[in-house]
């Protein structure tokens, strides 16, 4: 008998202030970094699936991105940011809820 399956791994790579687009709140927001990989008797040996997330630490909202837009993000976190010496909230491109409105909102 082959025992096979995936088993995912989640990395935290960088944590940014910006404007969420759910809440409209300049909050932290955390870079992931999600990679799924085969296994064949529990022992994990390649990957065949990665996904780049961010989410708001004040609303919880997420929104998956393109890898160069991970890139780009984890590159501004690591070489600090251009709001001053605490960092500055900036808008996060493209962050819009399904349908342009907020589901929190009546």
């Amino acid at each position: 008998m082959i025992i096979f399956g995936t088993r995912g791994y989640l990395h935290q790579l960088a944590i940014l202030t910006m404007v969420c687009g759910w809440c409209g709140n300049p909050a932290a927001h955390t870079l992931r970094k999600r990679v799924t990989k085969f296994t064949l008797f529990f022992v994990p040996l390649f990957p065949f699936s990665t996904k780049y997330t961010t989410q708001c630490t004040f609303c919880g909202g997420e929104r998956q991105i393109p890898k160069e837009e991970a890139d780009q993000l984890l590159a501004q976190a690591q070489g600090g940011q251009d709001g001053g010496p605490h960092g500055g909230a900036q808008q996060q491109p493209g962050y819009a809820p399904p349908g342009g409105q907020n589901p929190y909102q009546r």
